[in-house]
């Protein structure tokens, strides 16, 4: 972005004043004073669970909105839709927090789309979100909630992408905008994106942009946009830090959060970790595909190196996988992550490029190849498995001194993730033999039965017995190893000890390594031991990996003095006192 465009519009940045603008609308005044919206709690966690009879239309929205979420299957609307929806559409400013994957993403654009008039072409909602993936995701489904108000269009920017394609596509006029700050702030700059008419702006996953680096871009987007906006702020999470930036920019904002407690991940996810030898992370790595078998998964890594060598040996190994990074040019990001969505590879190899806003129908497991840095970083990568309701399973592989990092985010979330050892060769072939007899027995359960097989009536009239065609399909679909078959130990030691107690000690609270035995210093007066004594006997103790070394020796070992004489190694030692010569000084003459 050009430094002229961030002159231009810091030029117009309003100076610092922590007051409220004042309010906008028509919304009457006790909704614009309340410090939290207040929606009866039973009515909104029954309308989470489908079990109440609030719907979309009884939160007033227009006919054409009701008729695309009905299209989209969407019955009752979840907990933070329920209490956000109502309090967007009087006006208020809003401050929201919710798990990852409840549909938070729709809890803003709806109450926006509502806002947007169709005749004018002018921009009227521009939505911030970090990442381009995350802006085509919130796009997406922008597209679909306003599929039935005629003339309104969405426009999507960031960067990487063509800047004559979206001078072209702001030109032609898009009601609402979804972008990432830094490219948004270099438009503004050029005059391609006019904020002069802004009704509502949405600042999504507000504290990963601030993590970005994006302050000073925020800053410049929100003092652009006029005095009389509408400003929300959601994120699956809200630390401290960004509070300045609500207080600042944000007017009498109402909290509309769904869940008091701490954050510890999606609750249909199952969270297990494996402790495993460093070497063998990759082995761990298939011995899980090949036990969990699942339609899709996502792996994630720390490093784009990381992705590519991991992308490239499952491809080698035989899976059907392709890599996701941010050192991928973003046509080709576009090409991987659509796809994944319609299944046409079953592994995505990626970094935290994918752990925010990618929602994946259907995503079974997730897999931390390497563990990620902080617990909120953790917490939007299992949470793209079970979004909406689904059960999902989230794995993660420990090795070496990660485990320590493991505990502290166990502690920040306040939950213990269970241990258990990596499956066992014998354990893939009991799970596929559970399978392959299950689909058996389903077939057979069938109303009239399995169709009559050419295959199974050829060897029966070869002579083979019935049984023994059975016991050779299965041993061909779900092979077992040998009883002698040699398995390399993928497993390592374990660093934590029994449940309940502390991470890092072992278990019986014992320290891992017997205590180093140090001797004291003698008192006053008593004769030390031969030093030779005590230094072979620790060399005796410390084994071949440590060869004996000739011991200093004292006193009578030596051969000096007498036996009651000896003097200990640390007493002082006489030495005679050096000559110092002092230059004369000369004389009168």
């Amino acid at each position: 972005m050009s430094g002229v465009g961030r002159g231009v519009v810091h030029s117009r940045a309003r100076p610092q004043s922590h007051r409220p603008r004042p309010p906008a609308g028509n919304a009457p005044a006790h909704q614009r004073t309340a410090p939290l919206l207040t929606i009866d709690p039973s009515v909104a966690a029954n309308a989470a669970d489908g079990a109440s009879a609030l719907t979309f239309a009884s939160l007033g929205l227009s006919s054409e909105l009701v008729r695309a979420v009905e299209k989209l299957g969407w019955l009752v609307p979840s907990a933070i839709q329920a209490r956000a929806i109502p309090a967007l559409l009087g006006g208020s400013d809003i401050v929201g927090q919710s798990q990852t994957g409840s549909g938070k993403t729709a809890a803003f654009c709806i109450p926006a789309i509502e806002k947007v008039d169709p005749a004018s072409r002018a921009t009227q909602v521009l939505i911030l979100v970090p990442t381009r993936e995350l802006a085509t995701q919130v796009a997406a489904e922008a597209e679909k909630l306003a599929c039935f108000k005629k003339g309104i269009r969405t426009v999507t920017v960031y960067g990487g992408a063509s800047y004559d394609r979206q001078f072209a596509d702001l030109g032609r006029g898009a009601q609402i905008v979804v972008g990432t700050p830094g490219r948004l702030v270099d438009l503004l700059g050029r005059k391609a994106l006019d904020l002069s008419a802004i009704k509502v702006l949405v600042l999504d996953e507000a504290d990963r942009m601030l993590d970005m680096g994006f302050s000073e871009d925020l800053e410049k987007l929100l003092a652009a946009a006029p005095e009389g906006r509408q400003t929300v702020f959601f994120s699956a999470t809200f630390p401290p830090a960004i509070r300045g930036l609500v207080e600042h920019h944000a007017r009498s904002p109402r909290e509309v959060r769904v869940d008091k407690v701490r954050d510890t991940g999606p609750p249909a996810v199952d969270q297990v970790f494996h402790e495993v030898r460093h070497h063998a992370k990759s082995a761990a790595l298939g011995r899980l595909i090949d036990f969990h078998d699942p339609r899709s998964g996502l792996v994630f890594c720390n490093t784009q190196r990381m992705v590519d060598e991991l992308a490239d040996w499952l491809l080698d190994r035989g899976c059907a996988a392709e890599r996701l990074h941010g050192g991928m040019a973003q046509p080709q990001r576009t090409r991987v992550m659509e796809g994944f969505k319609r299944g046409a590879f079953r592994w995505l190899v990626a970094t935290d490029v994918a752990a925010r806003g990618i929602d994946v129908h259907d995503l079974a497991l997730v897999v931390n190849y390497d563990l990620p840095i902080d617990a909120e970083d953790y917490v939007h990568r299992i949470g793209r498995t079970g979004r909406a309701g689904r059960n999902g399973m989230a794995v993660t592989l420990v090795s070496g001194g990660a485990g320590y990092r493991l505990g502290q985010i166990e502690r920040a979330l306040g939950v213990r993730i269970r241990r258990e050892p990596v499956p066992s060769l014998k354990d893939v072939a009991a799970k596929r033999a559970a399978v392959v007899v299950d689909r058996v027995r389903e077939a057979l359960l069938a109303p009239g039965g399995p169709p009559p097989s050419g295959v199974v009536n050829a060897l029966v009239e070869e002579g083979h017995a019935l049984e023994a065609i059975a016991a050779a399909l299965v041993a061909c679909y779900a092979p077992v190893p040998p009883a002698d078959m040699p398995e390399e130990p993928l497993d390592a030691m374990p660093h934590r000890g029994p449940p309940g107690g502390p991470f890092g000690k072992v278990s019986g609270g014992k320290r891992p390594f017997a205590k180093r035995p140090y001797g004291k210093r003698p008192a006053t007066g008593a004769v030390s031991p031969p030093r030779a004594v005590a230094t072979e006997h620790a060399a005796d103790q410390a084994g071949p990996r440590h060869p004996k070394k000739t011991a200093r020796t004292f006193g009578p070992v030596a051969g000096g003095g007498a036996e009651g004489g000896s003097r200990p190694p640390w007493a002082k030692k006489s030495f005679a006192k050096k000559k110092v010569w002092k230059k004369k000084k000369p004389g009168p003459g």
